[in-house]
């Protein structure tokens, strides 16, 4: 299993956290450098998600064409490619360009990678290596904070480093995965299968997915900003508060084996509950409870997206590649709304009060039903 998982958990690392996340962490450094003001700031990282929606919308076509794996190679290509023109740019455009390029390998990833482990896993171990190549993203964060930590103003050589990093993880990629599974994919069964069925069979799977990317965007978007408004935290602290969720996210890869335990229904509410506890903790100001917060909400959160996997990867007559991308595309929906909604929400109310009623707006998600039979057993 670990020779598909973890080249598979450092092309995630790669394409979500050092092609993506980790631009907002420079992105007060770039635009002081390159006299980009804050609405230009903001066009820009919206582009990472413009890029990753659209990713996810064609790499289950795309797939039809070129494999997993080379669906696989060209999510690694364009991160690699982002990365480079970032640490290049010289101009808002230059930059926005490598933000959006750079922003399709998190869309390309997911969905080749989730196929590839269908494919060349062991039934008993598809649960497993799912959930742990999709932890990918929180050892990315791990290992690039201490890049942000050193090197925050020097952000052209931190992007060299993680083009260059990104360049072996795709290399690496290349050499692990066989090259012969594109007839598998592209000759599924041999039932025409209308989009608006594919979308009503998964119609849960995306209403959840949409809700706790909803729920989650306020604690992504604001929850660094809400420590130095609220409690006057330094950039410092900030930074280790992001670290803290990487570093926990990493227990989203046992996923899997819970949810082998105890079945994907529980799994999906008791983790829920995490969640929205972890965003109401952020509202007490002592450290311990805030860098708590900040353990349970990433080890929840890494841990929700792994059990959308699974249960995309479930769903009967459905490649897996298709139910995690359109599980994927409900929750970065939910997010951008669900950013938009919580900035106009602190504007006019308050940090606390937004993330307050965030929280218990996610317990919508707590009655949303399980399906109860797939092509495998998931309750």
């Amino acid at each position: 299993m670990l020779k598909i998982v973890l080249p598979g958990l450092a092309m995630i690392a790669v394409t979500y956290a050092m092609a993506r996340l980790n631009f907002g962490l420079f992105l007060p450094d770039i635009a002081n450098d390159l006299q980009i003001s804050e609405s230009e700031g903001g066009l820009i990282g919206s582009l990472g998600y413009v890029a990753y929606t659209f990713a996810l919308f064609f790499s289950a076509l795309l797939m039809n064409k070129v494999g997993s794996k080379g669906v696989n190679v060209i999510a690694g290509t364009t991160a690699v490619i982002g990365l480079v023109a970032i640490a290049t740019a010289h101009s808002f455009l230059h930059v926005s360009f490598g933000v959006f390029i750079a922003g399709l390998g998190s869309g390309f990833a997911s969905p080749a990678l989730s196929q590839q482990a269908k494919l060349l896993l062991p039934k008993k171990q598809v649960d497993q290596g799912n959930t742990w190549i999709n932890s990918g993203t929180s050892f990315g964060l791990m290992a690039t904070a201490p890049v942000v930590l050193l090197f925050t103003e020097q952000w052209r050589l931190s992007f060299w480093l993680f083009a260059c990093i990104g360049m072996a993880v795709l290399i690496w990629n290349v050499l692990s995965f066989p090259t012969t599974d594109l007839d598998k994919i592209a000759k599924p069964p041999h039932r025409k299968r209308k989009p608006f069925h594919t979308i009503n069979q998964a119609k849960y799977l995306l209403i959840a997915s949409y809700v706790i990317g909803m729920t989650s965007s306020v604690y992504w978007t604001f929850g660094r900003s809400f420590l130095t408004v609220e409690y006057g935290a330094t950039a410092t602290e900030s930074i280790l508060f992001w670290l803290v969720i990487g570093v926990a996210g990493i227990v989203g890869g046992l996923a899997g084996g819970l949810i082998q335990r105890i079945g994907l229904s529980w799994s999906y509410r008791l983790i829920l509950i995490v969640l929205l506890s972890s965003m109401m903790l952020l509202n007490l100001s002592h450290s311990l409870v805030v860098f708590s917060s900040a353990a349970l909400f990433g080890g929840a959160y890494i841990f929700l997206t792994g059990l959308f996997i699974v249960w995309a990867t479930r769903m009967d007559d459905m490649m897996p590649s298709t139910g995690v991308s359109l599980s994927f595309l409900a929750l970065g929906i939910g997010q951008s709304l669900g950013s938009f909604v919580a900035g106009k929400l602190i504007e006019s109310l308050s940090y606390s009060l937004t993330f307050t009623l965030f929280s218990l707006a996610g317990l919508i998600g707590l009655i949303i039903p399980i399906a109860k039979r797939s092509k495998e057993h998931i309750n």
